[in-house]
């Protein structure tokens, strides 16, 4: 599943939470994921609200937290994170979201980013506005986000350092370092916060993509300005833009170890599918055909990379002429263990098969400390439950027809 952020009015962390619990994302599950952090002397609480920006519908988020006076450097942030109990994936880019604040920061500050003390983003309710973010964007299942440009408002922010141009400095050095596409905004005012701009530099990639829409979340802004301070978070599923292609090279002296990583890199980079099959090469020597699927317009990037993360002299390409489908669809099933995605097959107007999301019920298993196993038969428990309801709620195209 892939996601657009569509910014009118730009974004903050607690935006795009909005946008996540009006996606699916629930409220349990943010709070589950804010008890996973280390955060058992400070008291917090989470309110979300149905709330009209200008008559436009959209879904509030705050984060109520009562702490003192912090100084929280990176490296406090980073253990703090580390110390969750959150997929590492999730750790990991939410990591790497604070670390291109801190150097943001200290390139504003003519410091290094060691040496960085957060002030507002290294309060608890930002963190959370960072952590939550990402791990909402896993749980639901989004594995690209995609961005339009960012409006930037013009006037004065206050800080710990006293009144700041906007934008913010911190926030312009982040959209510089990723070169973030911008574009003017309705009007004057903080439209894109630093918590905003680091997560959009580490997550997105700046496109418009074709998809088929299964769902608009709303976020809603705090302030209120002459038109809907809203971001919108579309999500569905990857719609190809051209042909396929099928990428395949043959190695027989890389380190086996290094493939796992090198079909990261290219699912990563948008491939579709990688896969290796054995095979005997010349001299007697076993190899192996490294293969890729992906969309023609992906075909030199993705052929750049495997000349680069690999020890192949050669790439071929082999045009896909024509394939089949069958429909996908991705819901939610509620189990004893939490709520896992599931994906729905369909042929012509036919439920084919429900089967659970594998890394859902992996995540969900590590986190209750259950196995697998008892996660995903409970999952498939509920897939059949839902084939039933929806058989009931659609008669096969014989019943429709009066057939016997």
């Amino acid at each position: 599943m892939i996601a657009y952020l569509d910014l009118p009015s730009g974004l903050s962390g607690d935006m795009l939470l909005g946008c996540l619990i009006d996606s699916g994302w629930s409220v349990e599950q943010l709070r589950r994921t804010i008890e996973s952090l280390p955060l058992s002397q400070i008291e917090w609480a989470v309110q979300v609200q149905q709330v009209a920006k200008k008559s436009l519908r959209a879904t509030r988020v705050d984060v109520l937290v009562e702490e003192g006076r912090h100084q929280r450097r990176l490296a406090d942030i980073s253990a703090m994170i580390r110390e969750s109990t959150l997929p590492a994936a999730v750790v990991d880019r939410s990591v790497a979201i604070f670390t291109r604040l801190a150097h943001a920061e200290a390139h504003v500050h003519g410091t290094t980013s060691d040496q960085i003390h957060f002030h507002e983003v290294g309060a608890v309710d930002a963190i959370v506005d960072i952590v939550a973010s990402v791990n909402g964007l896993h749980e639901l299942g989004i594995n690209q986000l995609y961005c339009s440009p960012v409006p930037l408002g013009h006037g004065w922010t206050g800080s710990a350092h006293g009144k700041l141009p906007l934008p913010a400095p911190a926030t312009l050095e982040l959209l510089a370092q990723a070169h973030i596409p911008t574009c003017p905004a309705p009007g004057p005012g903080e439209l894109l916060t630093p918590t905003g701009a680091a997560i959009l530099a580490e997550l997105a990639r700046f496109e418009q993509p074709m998809m088929n829409l299964s769902r608009v979340g709303v976020g809603a802004g705090q302030k209120d300005f002459d038109w809907p301070n809203i971001a919108r978070m579309w999500t569905g599923e990857h719609v190809a833009s051209g042909a396929l292609v099928q990428l395949e090279t043959n190695i027989d002296d890389m380190n086996p170890q290094f493939y796992a990583a090198v079909s990261e890199k290219l699912l990563a980079a948008g491939a579709r599918d990688v896969w290796l099959t054995p095979v005997q090469m010349k001299k007697g020597r076993p190899g192996v055909v490294l293969a890729v699927l992906a969309d023609s317009t992906k075909e030199n990037e993705l052929a750049e990379l495997l000349l680069r993360q690999t020890t192949t002299f050669g790439v071929r390409v082999i045009p896909i002429q024509h394939r089949h489908e069958a429909r996908r669809e991705f819901r939610r099933v509620s189990t004893a263990f939490g709520d896992i995605q599931v994906k729905l097959k369909w042929v012509g107007q036919d439920l084919v098969d429900v089967v659970p999301e594998y890394e859902d019920c992996r995540t969900l298993a590590d986190q209750c400390g259950k196995s697998i196993l008892n996660v995903y038969h409970a999952a498939r428990a509920q897939c059949d439950a839902l084939v039933s309801e929806l058989a009931k709620r659609e008669p096969s195209p014989q019943a429709r027809d009066g057939a016997t």
